[in-house]
């Protein structure tokens, strides 16, 4: 029986559903089911053996979606393996250095007994919905910070502790490469 993953998001600008989807597809390539939704519309995580939760950053806090899903479904949560990811700075510190969850996504990490967190870089470009992610574009400060061969190899980390097998071949001295 293959192990079925839930990737969970909450997204406001579509960046954090961008590393939700590359983490489901890695899942899938390691050999497990897995689905990316947005956490608004997921109903019944039970029907997952492990779940994994993502939410862009905004002032400090995590996306409403992201933290709705967490509270409404924390008994479900509870009972299986999670992981926890978030996005948002917007420059390159998520790829030089480990970010530790800002506190409400700690509380939640020490309630369900979460596995892991890891922080990615953010994206925010032309186009971004409100005023002021707009008005961070405008000044300049936007951009894509997103690190997807870290992204990946998150993903691999966490097929591999489900018992997945990572489809990565690494030559010696080289780079690993998806197969």
């Amino acid at each position: 029986m293959t192990t079925s993953v839930l990737v969970a998001y909450g997204t406001t600008n579509g960046s954090t559903a961008q590393i939700a989807e590359d983490i489901a597809d890695v899942l899938r390539k390691d050999g497990l089911e897995a689905d990316a939704r947005d956490a608004a519309t997921v109903m019944h995580p039970e029907s997952y053996d492990a779940v994994v939760v993502g939410g862009g950053l905004y002032a400090g806090r995590w996306q409403k979606d992201a933290r709705h899903f967490v509270r409404r479904h924390r008994d479900v949560l509870a009972e299986r393996p999670v992981w926890f990811f978030s996005s948002g700075p917007l420059d390159a510190s998520a790829s030089e250095k480990e970010i530790p969850p800002v506190h409400g996504v700690k509380k939640a990490m020490d309630r369900l007994d979460a596995r892991e967190h890891v922080t990615f870089g953010g994206c925010l470009q032309e186009g971004a919905k409100g005023f002021v992610a707009r008005k961070i574009v405008a000044s300049g400060k936007g951009g894509d910070y997103r690190d997807f061969t870290a992204i990946e190899a998150w993903a691999d980390h966490i097929a591999t502790e489900l018992g997945g097998k990572p489809q990565r071949s690494t030559e010696p001295g080289g780079e690993p490469e998806r197969s």
